[in-house]
C-alpha cells in the first residue's frame, strides 16, 4: 500500500470516527451513520490495499522460487 493511500484512508477512518462520536453527542442519528459508514468504507479500502499487497509479495515470492529452481538445474 503506498503511503498517499494510507494516509488518505486513515484520514478518512479519522474523520468517519470524529463525525460518529459528534453525532453521538449531539443525538444527530443520520451524522452518526453517515461516520460509521465513512469508518467502514476505510477499513475497506485498507483491506483491498493489504490484499494488493500481498498479491504482490506472493508473486514476487514465486518469481524468486522459479528462478531458484531453475538456477538449481543449470548448475553443473
Amino acid at each position: 500500500m503506498g503511503l498517499d493511500d494510507k494516509i488518505r484512508n486513515s484520514s478518512e477512518k479519522g474523520l468517519g470516527s470524529a463525525k460518529e462520536e459528534t453525532g453521538k453527542l449531539l443525538g444527530e442519528n443520520d451524522l452518526e451513520r453517515e461516520g460509521q459508514r465513512d469508518q467502514a468504507s476505510a477499513e475497506t479500502k485498507q483491506a483491498g490495499e493489504k490484499l494488493k499487497d500481498a498479491a504482490a509479495d506472493a508473486g514476487e515470492n514465486i518469481k524468486h522460487a522459479g528462478e531458484k529452481l531453475k538456477d538449481s538445474f543449470t548448475k553443473d
